[in-house]
Order: structure tokens, then C-alpha cells, then sequence
């Protein structure tokens, strides 16, 4: 079973297919976007051991021509030295302004990509392959693409909309429980933000996701994905609806620039610590229920999924330090922290109303460590 999902925006309108086999049928799809005969793809070391091979079959049976780049895995790809290699490799291929350049794998390979795409030619079209979780409901749709500074995260970027997205869900069971488990964060945050009914059906479903039924991921990726579409064709450049997806993120980004951008803290792990925390805060600003934190709580740990900064490997910052590095968020504007609150599981919004004491004390607690 496929389905797709269509986010309509004009001359850049796109398709998401969500499905099985999709990589083995990718030709088919890649096809009828092409001028000439020829692909360039890139992908990261483990993405490529496992599903490079299942797409360059599919390309050569169509009989189309294709170059390759693997980039080692890892957070630490997002950053200039390989965005400039990427680059290279585009012109050292000869990527014309019309031709297709495709990215296989993770959220690191996919916002690399895209972005490279995007400054490329001041713009050539990208088709987006996720091969994780994360990247099927969030990092591949919407056009948002980039690398991390030493300052922060996806600080430097552009909007560039992919011209397909090929979510195969069989990509799915090769990843490592953890790895699936931090994409699922990710679409915990779809429900947290706009969708009572689709948490309410996570929490009976998770386990199911996580244990590989097929149709329960299909599903999950079809609702993550029409969600953020819905809020992308709304707000496509972030002026508005769509900070919303950033819920959970502000703590986030801090919390993984405080880790290096390593393994020790996934993006997706990161996301669910968030916007635990999100919650906490906005249960103190008595904008919710203490219910709201706890059932959030409740439901990430019976996924078996890092809930508190203490679940994070090694030595973290304390939380002033952890507040600063908030400062350094996207969501800063004329100097002021914007925050994505709630008022129940479902009803997420924006505002810069939130005092740094409050944030500083759920970071205290969280930490257990007292202001500086």
C-alpha cells in the first residue's frame, strides 16, 4: 500500500509517497523530473551499506546514469568542510541548473543536500529519499535545509522545497531501536502540537510503531506528514503557524549544542526532552494542567524513550549555561526568546511572554544544578 501526500504550493508544489518498496520502484518515480538521462546522489557510510544498492539497481534498470558521494554518518556532517565538498562534487559532475540531484538518507544527509541544491546554481531541484524516521515526518518536507555553525544549530540555510519525497517505510526496519525511537519523537511532537486524537492514538499504537507493524508506520507518517504540509502551505518561510514545529526545539538546540552535535544525544531524543520541558514550562506559567507534562512524561518513558536531561550520556552544562546557549536560537527576535507553549496536548502557540527565571528553573530542576 502506498499513499501520498500532496503539499500544494504553486509553482513549487510536490508529492510525498509513503509506502513500501519505494526505493526498489524509485526510477519510475525519479523519471518523468528529468531532462536527461543522468542522477547524482549522496548519502552517508551507513545509509549506503544498506539501501544504496536497491536504489542504483533501480536507476541502471531504467537506464539511468548516476555518480555517487558517501559522506561519513553523523551529526557532525552538517557543517561546512562537506557542504563544500558536496558542492564540488556537484561541479565536478556537471550538474546542470535542470537536472536532479538526490538525497538518501537521514536529516543530516537531507538538510546537506538541500542545501547544496539550493546555493548551487542559485538553485537546482532535489529529490528527497529519507531513509529514518525523523527525516519521513519532519526533516524532509517543507523545504527547510542547512548546516550548524559552532554557535548553534541550522543557523546557516535556505529555503529550498524538494521536488519529490520517497518515504519508504521497508527503510524503516533497518534502523537501530534507538534510532527509530528518536524519529518517533518527532511525531509525538505532531500530536503535542495541533492533535489531541493522533497522541491519543500514539499512545495506544506506539508500541505496535515501535515493534514494526507496517500499516501503524504508514499511518503515522501519512498524518506527521499531511500535518506539517498543512502548516507549511500556511506559513512556507516560518513568519508565523510554522514556528509551531518548533516545539520542544529551543531546549533542544541547546541541549545538543551542549552534547558537541554527537551521539550522545540524538536530534529526535533531544525533541522529546524538549518538549517535555515545554510543557513543565508551560504547566509553572499556568497556561496547563499539570496533567499535561505527566501524561506526556508518562507516555515517552513507556516508549522506553529519554524523557530528562539526566538520561543524556556524560556531563552536561549547568542551567545557566544551558540559558545561554537558548540565546542563540532562530527563534530570537530583537533579542527576545520566543517559545512555543501549550495549553493542552493538542493546542500548542507562540509568544515571547515567557520569563527566564521560569525557564531557568525548569533547567535548575532538570539539571539539578542552581543559578550561577
Amino acid at each position: 500500500m502506498t499513499v501520498c501526500v500532496h503539499v500544494p504550493l504553486g509553482a513549487r508544489a510536490y508529492d510525498i509517497h509513503i509506502g513500501q518498496g519505494l526505493l526498489g520502484q524509485a526510477a519510475s518515480h525519479i523519471a518523468p523530473f528529468l531532462q536527461r538521462p543522468k542522477v547524482v546522489i549522496v548519502t552517508d557510510s551507513n545509509v549506503a551499506s544498506l539501501h544504496l544498492a536497491t536504489l542504483t539497481a533501480s536507476l541502471d534498470e531504467a537506464g539511468i546514469r548516476h555518480a555517487g558521494l558517501t559522506l561519513p554518518a553523523g551529526e557532525s556532517t552538517k557543517s561546512w568542510p562537506f557542504l563544500i565538498e558536496t558542492v564540488d562534487f556537484f561541479l565536478n559532475e556537471k550538474v546542470e541548473r535542470r537536472d536532479v540531484v538526490i538525497a538518501l538518507g537521514g536529516g543530516v544527509i537531507g538538510d546537506l543536500v538541500g542545501f547544496a541544491a539550493a546555493v548551487l546554481r542559485r538553485g537546482v531541484r532535489f529529490i528527497q529519499i529519507p531513509t529514518s524516521l525523523l527525516a519521513q515526518v519532519d526533516s524532509s518536507v517543507g523545504g527547510k535545509t542547512g548546516i550548524n555553525a559552532a554557535e548553534g544549530k541550522n543557523l546557516i540555510g535556505a529555503f529550498h522545497q524538494p521536488s519529490l519525497v520517497l518515504a519508504d517505510i521497508d527503510a524503516l526496519n533497518t534502523l537501530m531501536p534507538r534510532d527509530f525511537l528518536a524519529g518517533y519523537g518527532e511525531v509525538v511532537k505532531y500530536g503535542l502540537l495541533g492533535n489531541e486524537a493522533f497522541f491519543e492514538w500514539l499512545e495506544v499504537n506506539g508500541p505496535s510503531l515501535a515493534s514494526g507493524d507496517t500499516q501503524a508506520r504508514i499511518e503515522a507518517v501519512r498524518i506527521s506528514c499531511q500535518m506539517k504540509a498543512d502548516i507549511v502551505v500556511r506559513d512556507e518561510t516560518e513568519q508565523g503557524d510554522r514556528a509551531l514545529l518548533n516545539l520542544g526545539h529551543t531546549f533542544c538546540h541547546a541541549l545538543e549544542a551542549a552534547a558537541g552535535y554527537s551521539d550522545r544525544l540524538l536530534h529526535g531524543e533531544g525533541v522529546a526532552i524538549g518538549c517535555a520541558m515545554a510543557f513543565e514550562t508551560s504547566a509553572r506559567l499556568g497556561l496547563c494542567s499539570q496533567e499535561a507534562p505527566s501524561r506526556v512524561r508518562a507516555h515517552l518513558k513507556a516508549m522506553g524513550m529519554k524523557v530528562d536531561i539526566s538520561d543524556i550520556d556524560g556531563d552536561m552544562p549547568d542551567s545557566a549555561a544551558l540559558l545561554a546557549l537558548m540565546g542563540q536560537d532562530k527563534k530570537v527576535v530583537g533579542g527576545q526568546l520566543n517559545f512555543i507553549m501549550a495549553r493542552a496536548i493538542g493546542q500548542s502557540f507562540l509568544t515571547s511572554e515567557v520569563p527566564p527565571e521560569v525557564v531557568l528553573s525548569v533547567l535548575q530542576d532538570a539539571t539539578g544544578s542552581g543559578a550561577e
